[in-house]
């Protein structure tokens, strides 16, 4: 058996914002004529299968290596969410780009499903710099990386031991510590954050003796008159035929949401801690003037060292930067993955 728990909506959705639902130009699953995608696996450092889709440009020439860059979709996501996208885009503009599944999630493996585990988040970006590096068509001294959504967070936390990753860019970046410890705006008190550690620490005992597995809230499953401005911009993406997808072994209602004894581990990941040691590797923090998720860029941008840049997409919500084409800066990613991954 399995069930969602709903946590307090302080928690869940925090504040409302001002958000944007054109989608005139929203294109999840575009496709493109001048790029061949493989699908690829390989292992992480602790022998689980990571799955991922490969692009490479269809005039790439034989006998010469390539800037590469590794694309991490939004948290509770897939691939097929997000990042095949920006995969799809950027290797258009040249690159050699991988998409991947996270651990517990997609097509990767790890159990139980949708598991939390912010260091092995981490460590599938090394391992993917592993696999790239090690293609004879990759210049493995120019590998770079986007994370979309929390996975900015694990992209950093990975780049912070990992100097094989020369250059990060971040994408409506969420802390994914910070929103768990403290609430979007700090919207979450020290009293609820307790009370959610109690109650993940009880779960346990029920799930350790076969109980029903319990998932934290998500996306939600329909909208009612009450639904908050971000559950709207989540299910509008999530929920509909602009982005929602369902993984094989998942479930309409499990996807998106992680499980909930370990969705407390995000309580302990402090992905900018020591952020400034990247440095002198680069860093661009993305995201819209509308995001509700704008504070974690804004976070991470003050406490990076130099080369650093944060770039706010007029007009843009959180969710807009997940597939809105005429919204998403594709040519300031080419130009900055072009600087900093040059030979």
């Amino acid at each position: 058996m399995k069930r969602i728990l709903l946590l307090p909506t302080v928690f869940i959705m925090m504040l409302g914002t001002n958000l944007s639902f054109a989608q005139v130009d929203a294109d999840n699953f575009y496709k493109s004529d001048l790029v061949n995608v493989e699908k690829v696996s390989f292992s992480n450092q602790y022998k689980m299968k990571v799955v991922g889709n490969l692009f490479l440009p269809k005039n790439m020439k034989e006998g010469e290596k390539y800037p590469a860059i590794i694309v991490g979709h939004p948290m509770g996501a897939v691939k097929e969410q997000s990042a095949n996208l920006y995969a799809t885009k950027m290797a258009e503009r040249g690159f050699v780009t991988l998409s991947i599944d996270l651990s517990f999630w997609g097509g990767s493996e790890g159990e139980p499903r949708n598991a939390v585990l912010p260091e092995m988040y981490a460590e599938d970006f090394s391992a993917a710099t592993d696999f790239l590096g090690t293609r004879p068509f990759v210049d493995r001294n120019r590998i770079g990386v986007i994370g979309i959504c929390g996975s900015g967070s694990f992209a950093i936390s990975a780049a912070k031991i990992d100097p094989r990753l020369k250059a990060i860019a971040t994408v409506s970046m969420y802390n994914m510590g910070n929103a768990n410890r403290h609430g979007l705006k700090h919207a979450l008190t020290l009293e609820q954050r307790k009370q959610i550690i109690a109650d993940t620490a009880e779960q346990r005992y029920v799930e350790f003796l076969g109980g029903e597995t319990q998932y934290i809230s998500g996306t939600v499953h329909e909208l009612t008159e009450k639904s908050s401005p971000i559950e709207r911009e989540f299910y509008e993406f999530d929920r509909t035929p602009r982005g929602e997808v369902t993984p094989e072994g998942a479930t309409p209602l499990t996807t998106t949401h992680p499980t909930f004894t370990s969705n407390v581990k995000f309580m302990n990941f402090y992905p900018f801690a020591d952020i400034e040691t990247v440095s002198p590797r680069a860093m661009l923090f993305i995201t819209g003037e509308n995001a509700h998720s704008r504070e974690f860029s804004e976070d991470a941008y003050r406490l990076a060292a130099d080369p650093k840049e944060l770039y706010i997409v007029p007009g843009a919500g959180h969710v807009d930067l997940y597939d809105r084409v005429g919204l998403i800066p594709f040519d300031k990613l080419e130009s900055f993955f072009k600087e900093y991954l040059k030979k």
